[in-house]
């Protein structure tokens, strides 16, 4: 697998790497990009199968939220079979390893996850990138995590855990600092199983009765931006672990509009002054992955196709940012220097943790020339 498919002409400064789940954890926590959620009741084997959306590169098949609980076993079924077809389709070489995603399955709660795992053979698991564990906290953290270490060496691969922070117990100010303090704990216990953190937007925003609209970012909710700003603090430390952002809940196709009609500079300056430049859906997307990267975070859930290439599009590094990067890099012994394009002062121990998010960008995500190629880089595939 590998990133931005979906345009094959695009020229790179330098290209993004390829990756799978057997990737070191080091680099695929952040190739993760724009990760779409499907129904675990969908049959999403042609879509894999077919290579129709070749920009996906990581799917979560929910058995929560976005299934009935009537029909959860009948889900479950389904993502089996989906697993025992990708790894045939792989093995007999109907389909290369490389045009398969990244697939995690969200699971419900603790005694499905271990109905499902119980279930689970080492066939399907070749396929199985690992489980995401909805309403994370410091109570059922540790479950969650000793069975899939359980999982692991029965399988003797790999699956890994990604922990979603959105339970209320955290987004209440009184409980939050003990609650993330307790996750933190969980999660360096099972350091290697943790592939991302994650964060619910949605969850954090219905606990105090609100909903962004599509003119607002998740940043300008206060409530919500506190919970965020948290989780950050106690689990982004010194890049401990990488965070993807919340969801973007507006969608819009924009498959009327003619892109070579975009602006060819400045498309920060643009959305940051509300200069349309998509449609109100896609620009309130884009400006919203802008403050993600801006607080720390790395990719996003989403929940509509339209929104994959935008999000990894601006998952991209310019070259400025990268050459700033390695200069702060190659130069362990610490100094002041004048960053790239005179623009700047790069210091390079307080940089160093940004450079390393960067240079670990840029290998998922490819080197552009600036940030007018942003632009021509998801407006391939219209």
């Amino acid at each position: 697998m590998r990133h931005h498919l979906y345009n094959p002409e695009f020229r790179f400064v330098k290209e993004p790497e390829h990756f799978n789940k057997h990737t070191e954890r080091e680099l695929l926590q952040y190739c993760l990009g724009a990760t779409m959620y499907v129904p675990g009741t969908k049959d999403f084997t042609p879509k894999i199968l077919s290579g129709v959306m070749p920009g996906l590169t990581t799917v979560v098949l929910c058995l929560e939220d976005a299934c009935p609980e009537d029909q959860v076993e009948a889900a479950e079924a389904n993502i089996h079979r989906l697993l025992d077809t990708v790894t045939e389709a792989v093995e007999d070489g109907t389909i290369d390893e490389d045009q398969v995603p990244l697939i995690f399955v969200r699971i419900r709660n603790l005694p499905q996850f271990k109905r499902f795992g119980e279930s689970l053979t080492r066939h399907q698991v070749k396929s199985l990138c690992g489980i995401n564990f909805p309403k994370f906290n410091a109570g059922n953290g540790y479950e969650y995590f000793a069975y899939l270490q359980e999982l692991n060496e029965r399988f003797c691969d790999i699956l890994y855990g990604m922990p979603i922070i959105e339970d209320r117990e955290v987004a209440y100010k009184e409980s939050r600092l003990e609650q993330l303090l307790g996750i933190k704990r969980i999660l360096d216990k099972y350091h290697d199983l943790v592939l991302q953190v994650r964060v619910g937007g949605t969850d954090f925003s219905s606990v105090f009765g609100l909903r962004r609209n599509v003119d607002y970012s998740i940043y300008d909710i206060t409530a919500v931006r506190d919970c965020l700003s948290d989780i950050v603090n106690v689990c982004g430390r010194n890049n401990d672990y990488t965070i993807s952002g919340p969801v973007w809940e507006y969608f819009r196709a924009p498959k009327e509009l003619m892109f070579e009609d975009l602006p060819e500079h400045g498309l920060e300056d643009y959305l940051m002054k509300r200069i349309p430049i998509v449609n109100n859906e896609i620009d309130g997307l884009l400006r919203e992955v802008i403050l993600d990267k801006a607080n720390g975070f790395v990719g996003r859930t989403v929940i509509h196709p339209t929104h994959v290439k935008f999000v990894n599009a601006l998952m991209a590094v310019t070259k400025e940012e990268y050459d700033d990067a390695c200069m702060i890099l190659g130069n362990p012994q610490g100094a002041v220097m004048k960053g790239c394009g005179a623009n700047k002062m790069n210091e390079v121990k307080p940089h160093t943790n940004w450079a390393v998010k960067i240079w670990m960008r840029a290998r998922a995500y490819g080197v552009i020339e600036n940030e007018a190629a942003f632009i021509r880089l998801f407006a391939a595939g219209k």
